[in-house]
């Protein structure tokens, strides 16, 4: 038998980067998920404006995740602009704790997603300047697992505050809420300071020019990717109505946590492996997979009698999180030249979140209908989500990419 090969140690940039990223999802995830159980709960807001809070939330920070990554770009600087955008959501996340209406809401969701609009892009590029082509899928890998890590332990922490403040109360109170918001504070101010003090840049080697604002330079295969990605994304609303239809079927506050906890532990299990199966077999199979759970997991949950089947559902949909998520941003890396992953990488990332405007409150009014219309009920999104998911994935099946520098698409 031959010798293993030595096991290669990530980069420091990828383990500072990944550290910050479970520091903000601590702090992040106990307010998000929360979030739309205190618009509907407490404010007694429409499904149709929580559509619109998250979708508008996401498609304007998708504008600056496309022109922050290809200012990375010009800059040949990642680590400004990701320190200033978790700096940005960390400043925006107080106003959470004044909220007494959906306006004050919007602007404390809208201005978080500014931030990550601003460091996205310029983030997901310093990951792939600083990792060598053997190790991108786990590299990122790694980075999703320590941000969903971080999702797991701050739902832990929101769940021993529900337990504490209202124990297995069907709604959320106020009250409950705004301790929530304050002990996300401190773990959102030290993943910039981590960030801050932790990365160096890493130039671009053999970057012969400054690259200019536009899609050509990424290539074709890319383009093609990222309008695969799109169709997919149409159908992908926010897993605010996830949580929306876990309560519809009778689940507890305190149910909810539980199946955010066990979703993100799989989430969390899956990333890292994936990320570095990817690199052996190539992405396109990975994120097939991860896919085709989507798909089956939408499905089961728009004919889900009962909680119990939803918690279920939702816990095999962290496996599509985790095969895919950090795969999919591996894959950018292989489809574009080096000198232009940050604009590559906004623009991927602009993809994603400008489709949550359409996808998010497409799926409210199926759900909840607009004005005199009552739409269709809460199984409309989950089928619509679904049908999206499995056309995308026949047109991602028949494609077939240039072989890429690293390991095969």
């Amino acid at each position: 038998m031959a010798p293993e090969e030595p096991k290669k140690k990530l980069p420091r940039n990828v383990r500072i980067v990944a550290v910050t990223s479970f520091l903000t999802d601590v702090s992040s995830e106990m307010v998000i998920n929360t979030l739309p159980l205190f618009l509907k709960n407490v404010l007694g807001v429409k499904t149709s404006i929580i559509g619109l809070i998250e979708g508008v939330a996401e498609s304007t920070s998708s504008f600056l995740r496309l022109f922050s990554g290809w200012i990375s770009d010009r800059l040949q600087k990642r680590k400004l602009l990701a320190v200033l955008g978790y700096g940005i959501s960390a400043l925006f996340k107080p106003l959470f704790y004044f909220a007494h209406s959906w306006g004050v809401v919007a602007a404390a969701r809208w201005g978080d997603r500014i931030g990550k609009g601003v460091r996205t892009a310029p983030r997901d590029a310093l990951v792939a300047d600083s990792t060598p082509p053997d190790q991108r899928g786990h590299a990122f890998g790694f980075h999703r697992a320590a941000d969903t890590a971080g999702a797991f332990c701050g739902l832990v922490i929101a769940l021993a505050i529900v337990w504490f403040f209202q124990g297995g109360s069907g709604e959320l109170l106020a009250s409950t809420f705004r301790m929530i918001v304050l002990a996300s504070l401190l773990p959102a101010f030290a993943g910039v300071i981590v960030l801050a003090l932790g990365v160096k840049d890493t130039l671009v080697a053999g970057a012969a020019s400054l690259p200019k604002f536009g899609f050509k330079s990424l290539g074709k295969d890319f383009r093609i990717f990222v309008v695969i990605v799109g169709i997919f994304e149409l159908g992908n609303s926010s897993d605010a109505f996830i949580i929306l239809r876990a309560q519809e079927r009778g689940l507890s506050i305190v149910g909810i946590f539980a199946m955010l906890i066990a979703f993100n532990f799989v989430y969390s299990s899956i990333s890292l492996a994936a990320g570095k199966r990817s690199d052996r077999v190539g992405r396109r199979r990975v994120i097939l997979a991860g896919w085709a759970v989507y798909g089956v997991a939408y499905l089961g949950m728009a004919v889900a009698r009962s909680a119990a089947h939803i918690v279920v559902l939702y816990i095999v949909y962290g496996a599509y999180y985790g095969l895919s998520y950090g795969t999919g941003k591996a894959m950018v890396a292989d489809l574009v030249p080096a000198e232009s992953r940050g604009m590559a990488y906004g623009t991927y990332n602009a993809i994603l979140g400008l489709t949550d405007l359409p996808a998010s409150f497409l799926a409210g009014i199926l759900w909840g209908g607009v004005g005199a219309w009552g739409g269709f009920g809460p199984t409309a999104p989950f089928y619509f989500g679904a049908a999206m998911a499995f056309f995308a994935l026949l047109l991602f099946a028949f494609w077939k990419p240039a072989p890429p520098s690293g390991p095969a698409a």
